[in-house]
């Protein structure tokens, strides 16, 4: 006898089930995600605490026609199962299988892709509008989580909803957490609502009512909830000043509760916001306990939850405990991260410095100009941001701090291929739109004990600077007992040669060297050099090398239109070399997710492509070798 998970191929199979059917498949998905995840790794804890929404929203809705978007959508895996993805679901992030966030080249299910927060309600209002204009009728759905809403653009969206259409429905998907526990007022005010003894009751009477008699006396529950709320904890009115209809807070894990209250929601002309209680984690104890890691990991023991320990400090850790040690002798370094504190290793700097560790939420504009604010009264801010996310604060890093030329830090983790997580997350163009900005000292480190390096010299500089560095383990160098300081602007030189000069951004300082290794056996002198500096070049160390070699070559882990590779050709131009450059990075185009061996290999990251480019540039050398020998 086969399971029901088995006999789901699309959305209409689980509009055939009865409402206890659902309950068992529930508890099939999750099992299914758990021991599926623990060899794959992914978004385990947030898909957990959406099974239930995910089927409500499946019964009630029909898509591909009705649009259902999902606020970062990484809690998207179980609409994935439901829609035709279920015998794929085990290839989740990994080569060439399901991408682990929407993606519309997917599937005609997913009709907007994303993988940063704050999105959906813009789009979706994007949606309803163009349905208007064409005269349609279907629905449109926007979920977002409740950390989605300390996002400006969510409020930004919010502001338009009630102007520009009638018929919009948004799910507020109350958890209490994004990555790490959700902070601000947003959150406290959510807190309120859920925490009120006269919202229990109505939500455990709407419960009971729903059971007995069916939707319709549930729904009127929810309304006297929703009215009791404006006497009480002024919820409604915040989304009402907005001019959404407020409805909840309801049980995000009472399928029955949810369905009968979505087919109600159908019928309103008006925009409403349902607000939905779901646990984070649910089903699995490990996950429960350990929110934060459940969050988004690799793969895991299903009994216990257990991860394979890493075999060194990441470069993220690095970081934070260079932070703490540079902290404890200067007291106007201060830290801010956007809801990533784990992500960035700042929750191990949060213990040493609380009263200098600021977590804003999903607010990475934000986050810039309250660095820039606090810069302008001595401090020393570090704003630890993925590269991927500070994207979003271009305009606060030109306009609030270069343009002041103010000493802000800026510590870009995971720069470069984010491997797994895929397009949204690569961190691949942050050279790009930092290095044109004036007065910004821009740094790569090589290792662990050269971040650290960095990260000193960067609070003794007079303005803004941002260092790159990549995701997960470091190369194993140990971190000197005390940083020093480095020139501004200096490379490091590995080996000397005359032939070639090979110049290894970051952490590509290695295939660098391989690079070198390789040339010197073949007969050919190298020159092994460790930028370090992005901006400013050191073009004293190109201008020497130009004078001898027949080529550059550059490695790095980033686009190469605007990249590391196009700065040294322009430093050349302007300084009138025409040595050729060798440009080893990535393509332009979007990237897919992947092992990142493994997509360095498709696309020419490779010592051996940068071999087969520069030989032909050196064969009149070659040619002399052979002569001679």
């Amino acid at each position: 006898m086969g399971t029901l998970l088995e006999s789901i191929n699309s959305p209409a199979d689980v509009k055939r089930l009865s409402f206890a059917q659902m309950a068992d498949l529930a508890d099939e998905i999750r099992e299914f995600l758990i021991q599926t995840l623990s060899k794959t790794g992914g978004h385990l804890g947030p898909n957990l605490g959406v099974v239930e929404l995910t089927l409500a929203l499946h019964t009630a809705f029909d898509t591909p026609t009705d649009k259902i978007l999902f606020d970062v959508s990484h809690q998207a895996y179980v609409h994935k199962i439901l829609t035709g993805r279920r015998d794929r679901f085990g290839t989740i992030r990994q080569p060439g299988g399901l991408n682990g966030f929407m993606l519309r080249t997917e599937s005609e299910h997913d009709c907007y892709g994303a993988g940063h927060a704050g999105t959906a309600l813009s789009a979706a209002l994007g949606m309803a509008v163009a349905r208007d204009l064409a005269g349609g009728s279907e629905h449109v759905v926007a979920v977002a989580g409740d950390a989605a809403f300390t996002n400006g653009i969510s409020f930004e969206a919010l502001n338009n909803i009630a102007e520009q259409t009638k018929r919009l429905i948004v799910v507020l998907n109350d958890n209490e957490w994004s990555i790490d526990r959700n902070v601000g007022a947003i959150a406290r005010h959510f807190h309120r609502i859920v925490t009120n003894e006269h919202y229990r009751s109505f939500h455990e009477s709407a419960a009971r009512l729903v059971e007995r008699f069916g939707g319709k006396t549930a729904v009127n529950v929810v309304r006297r909830a929703e009215e009791a709320a404006k006497s009480m904890l002024w919820p409604s009115i915040l989304f009402e000043e907005f001019g959404l209809q407020y409805f909840g807070p309801i049980d995000g894990h009472n399928l029955p509760l949810m369905v009968e209250t979505f087919k109600f929601l159908k019928k309103e002309n008006r925009p409403v916001l349902l607000h939905l209680l779901t646990e984070k984690g649910r089903g699995y104890q490990p996950a429960l306990d350990g929110q934060k890691k459940f969050h988004g990991l690799g793969p895991y023991d299903p009994e216990t939850g257990q991860t394979k320990p890493a075999s060194q400090p990441t470069y993220s850790e690095v970081f934070a405990g260079t932070l703490v040690d540079l902290a404890n002798k200067d007291e106007r370094i201060v830290a801010i991260t956007a809801a990533m504190p784990n992500g960035t290793g700042l929750d191990l700097f949060r213990p040493h410095h609380p009263k200098r560790y600021f977590d804003v939420g999903i607010a990475e504009e934000h986050a810039v100009i309250f660095a820039a604010g606090m810069a302008t009264r001595g401090y020393r801010p570090v704003c630890a941001i993925y590269s991927t996310f500070l994207q979003r604060a271009f305009d606060p890093i030109v306009h609030d701090v270069c343009l002041q030329k103010l000493p802000v830090v800026f510590c870009l983790d995971r720069a470069g291929l984010s491997g797994d997580d895929g397009p949204t997350h690569h961190g691949l163009f942050d050279i790009s739109y930092l290095r044109e900005v004036p007065g910004l000292v821009m740094m790569a480190p090589k290792d662990e004990d050269e971040l650290a390096d960095m990260l000193k010299t960067a609070f003794e500089l007079p303005g803004p600077s941002a260092i790159r560095y990549p995701r997960g383990i470091g190369t194993g160098v140990a971190r000197k007992d005390e940083p020093q300081s480095l020139e501004v602007g200096k490379a490091e030189v590995l080996s000397d040669g005359s032939d070639v000069a090979i110049l290894g951004l970051g952490p590509m300082i290695a295939l660098a060297q391989e690079l070198g290794s390789r040339m010197e056996r073949d007969g050919f002198s190298a020159a092994v050099i460790n930028p370090r500096f992005v901006k400013p070049l050191d073009r004293e160390v190109l201008e020497h090398y130009s004078r001898s070699v027949a080529a550059f070559v550059t490695f790095e882990d980033h686009v190469k239109m605007g990249g590391f590779g196009s700065a040294v050709i322009e430093a050349l131009q302007e300084m009138g070399i025409a040595v050729p450059v060798v440009r080893i990075g990535w393509p332009d185009r979007f990237i897919e997710h992947g092992k990142v061996d493994e997509l360095r290999a498709r696309y020419g990251l490779t010592v051996d492509e940068a071999y087969a480019q520069v030989l032909p540039l050196l064969a009149p050398r070659q040619r002399r070798n052979l002569v001679a020998s």
